[in-house]
């Protein structure tokens, strides 16, 4: 809506002004964890998180700031948690140690990185391409209280997004670790367990904000009803729903864990975009269907077409790298011998 665009992009542009600290920092934070140090970045983070708060009171309720005030200290605490990590990096004793003198570019890594890490980019960009069609279908009802209640409703699902999250890093960083073991049978540990984990993560994370879904979006848009009522019908379809993202995500950090990154992103952009796209262009458009309810549902519709390639995907590639990996140690005597 025209009366809230020029404050959407004033906040985005100060925001991304704190682009690069927030990349420095989740950097940082991939090389911790990888190296089994998640407490670390977690203290960071609650310390960039009650910065960002009392900054937030401080600009709009005693500076009179507006969503300047907002992004400004989102920005500010973001450069707080990437300099709590260069210093963490810098002073560490292990090979994660960060020596600014000796920083260069290996090329045969970068090459691994870039294998691995493009398409999970380009996986996250496309997944943002889907939300965009998403929110600007929202948008065409025309109405800053739908758009208010819908972004309301997402920030809440955010709490149970990160929880869930927690266990995609702990399934990429496992299954990767004991692929290279060749533990195969750990890696299949690996993603049974995280996917009784998420899902009782998500599904008590969605039923509780389903059950406090009046006053919990009440602290968000307080008196304003219709945005209410349709936070209340996302979280309807997409809270309770939830834990079927939180699978999804398992299935990726496995997958990605396996090497084979470029799958996943295949995946998404048939599975997940392609779903979200095709129904909007057509169910949507058709007038009996052109509401909020038909719009939240492509969500939990996606997130099983997704899980059940993953599915398929995850058995393929497993066993392939299980042949490959036996067949390379029944040959190893006789590369010794030569």
């Amino acid at each position: 809506p025209a009366d809230i665009l020029p404050l959407s992009s004033l906040y985005l542009k100060i925001y991304f002004l704190g682009a690069l600290p927030n990349f420095v920092f989740e950097f940082g934070a991939a090389i911790l964890r990888a190296a089994g140090d998640t407490k670390t970045p977690m203290k960071y983070l609650i310390i960039a998180g009650a910065t960002n708060l009392v900054l937030n009171i401080i600009f709009v309720t005693l500076f009179g700031m507006d969503v300047d005030g907002v992004a400004t200290a989102t920005v500010t605490a973001q450069l707080i948690s990437a300099t709590l990590m260069i210093i963490t990096l810098t002073n560490r004793k292990d090979e994660c140690r960060l020596i600014f003198k000796q920083m260069k570019i290996n090329w045969s890594v970068f090459k691994k990185i870039v294998k691995i890490g493009l398409p999970a980019g380009l996986n996250g960009s496309i997944f943002s391409i889907s939300n965009i069609i998403i929110q600007s279908s929202i948008n065409s009802f025309g109405s800053a209280a739908i758009v208010s209640g819908n972004s309301a409703a997402a920030s809440i699902e955010g709490f149970v997004y990160v929880a869930m999250n927690a266990f995609y890093q702990t399934s990429l960083n496992f299954t990767g670790q004991n692929m290279g073991a060749g533990n195969f049978k750990r890696v299949s540990q690996v993603l049974r367990r995280n996917l009784i984990c998420v899902s009782c993560v998500g599904a008590v994370g969605g039923l509780s904000i389903f059950v406090f879904a009046r006053p919990l979006l009440s602290l968000y848009v307080p008196g304003n009803e219709i945005a209410i009522q349709t936070g209340i019908t996302r979280i309807t379809y997409i809270g309770l729903f939830y834990f079927f993202g939180g699978i999804m995500e398992v299935f990726t950090g496995a997958i990605r864990g396996m090497g084979a990154s470029l799958t996943t992103l295949f995946i998404s952009i048939g599975a997940v975009c392609g779903v979200r796209i095709v129904w909007i262009f057509t169910i949507f458009q058709i007038p009996k269907f052109h509401t909020l309810d038909s719009l939240y549902i492509v969500y939990v519709l996606s997130w099983l077409g997704c899980i059940v390639a993953q599915l398929v995907a995850y058995n393929i590639i497993n066993k392939h790298k299980k042949r490959v990996y036996e067949q390379r140690i029944k040959e190893r005597p006789k590369s010794f011998a030569k």
